[in-house]
Order: structure tokens, then C-alpha cells, then sequence
């Protein structure tokens, strides 16, 4: 039987793309059917422009919010939301606003002849709970070596300029599709819009799953 494949679209700085593949998961989990789905995860940067080697988080979040004391109390809010779905959010820890296409290039390349759900996880935690740099090569590397990956590929493939052109594609398609905002998530013809609740998630996939329509 053919898996039904879950796109996924999605960006690591956003921490709702984390919260919402957490309530993804949940849902699929509920619904058994982890060996019926395959989830595709989608590229989609927030801050394109972002320099390769990122920015001093404060400051940048500062001026995008008028303040740090603003960004601080909107840190708190999805601290909180990531604590109802057991995801630790440590902002403190993190100094700067990466640039995240070198994840996305290298989720994309192992994407190709394997599941790469553990590795997404990894560098969503690694980011918000460790703050790590996730915009760093050696980073990444690291994070892929864990998961098993082997460390000469993707060490030659970060030190490239390939997937680039596939990345950027990718993204202007989502855009091109309508996607003005992350998560969104494409199961069958239904689009769910951000970190939705896990029974909507598990709607969703269940009427996919049975070829009905989605309850409104």
C-alpha cells in the first residue's frame, strides 16, 4: 500500500513549525497510522535575507519588535505553549538568529533516500532547547552524525554550494502554491494552517486516510 505523503513546510527559526510537528506527530500517533503517512518536509525561509553567518539575536529581535522587552514577552508565550506539548524553549540560551539554509539544503539532500523526521526534531531542539547555532556547518554535522548519517557526505555536501538552486525552488514553489505563512501542512487536498490543535491535525489525516472529507 502507497504511503500518504504529509508535506510539511516549514522553517527552523519558527518556533511554531517545532510545536506543530510535535502536535503532527502526536496525531499521527493517535490515529496508528505511522505505517500508512510519510511525512515531506518542505523548505520555507522566514528571513531570506538573513546573512549566512546570522545575527545578534537581541538586537535583531529588538528592532523587528520594537523592543526586547516585547520579544521576551512573546518568547514567554510560546515557551509556554511548547511546555503543554512537552518541548523545553530555551531562549536565554540562544545568541543569534541563524540563517537556515544550509539545515533546509541538508534536510533536503538526506531527504532524497531516507526518513529524515529524527534529524528535523534534532535541529528544532538543538536551536530553541540548547542554543546551539543552527545557521554553523560543524553544527550540523554534528546534529546529522548523531542521527546516524554518515559524516564525509554531509560534511562535503555543507562545504558546497549544492541544493542551493533545488532549496530556492522549492521555496518559491510553496509560495507560488499560497503558502504566505509556516507551518503548513498539506495532507491530501486539505491545507492546515499552523500549530492547529492535534484533534484538527488528527481530522485531518484520518478523513485523508479514509478519503472523506475533512469535518468542518
Amino acid at each position: 500500500m502507497e504511503k500518504l505523503n504529509i508535506e510539511v513546510t516549514y522553517d527552523f527559526i519558527c518556533p511554531w513549525c517545532w510545536i506543530g510537528e510535535e502536535k503532527l506527530q502526536t496525531a499521527i500517533a493517535e490515529a496508528n497510522a505511522d505505517a500508512q503517512t510519510k511525512l515531506v518536509f518542505v523548505p520555507y525561509e522566514l528571513n531570506p535575507g538573513m546573512p549566512v553567518e546570522g545575527v545578534d539575536r537581541k538586537a535583531y529581535r529588538s528592532a523587528k519588535f520594537g523592543s526586547w522587552a516585547r520579544s521576551q514577552a512573546m518568547d514567554a508565550q510560546v515557551e509556554l505553549a511548547g511546555r503543554e506539548v512537552g518541548l523545553e524553549f530555551n531562549y536565554a540560551l540562544a545568541k543569534r538568529t541563524p540563517n537556515t539554509l544550509a539545515a533546509h539544503r541538508l534536510v533536503w539532500m538526506l531527504q532524497q533516500e531516507h526518513d529524515v523526521t529524527a534529524l528535523v526534531k534534532s535541529i528544532f531542539h538543538a536551536y530553541f532547547s540548547a542554543g546551539s547555532d543552527i545557521g554553523d556547518v560543524a553544527v550540523l554535522t554534528e546534529l546529522a552524525v548523531a542521527e546516524g548519517f554518515d559524516r564525509t557526505k554531509v560534511s562535503s555536501f555543507l562545504s558546497s554550494n549544492q541544493g542551493v538552486d533545488e532549496v530556492r525552488a522549492l521555496e518559491t514553489g510553496a509560495i507560488e502554491r499560497g503558502v504566505n505563512s509556516v507551518p503548513s501542512v498539506r495532507v491530501a487536498s486539505d491545507i492546515v494552517t499552523g500549530a492547529q490543535s492535534v484533534a484538527l491535525f488528527r481530522a485531518t489525516l484520518e478523513g485523508a486516510l479514509n478519503g472523506s472529507a475533512t469535518p468542518a
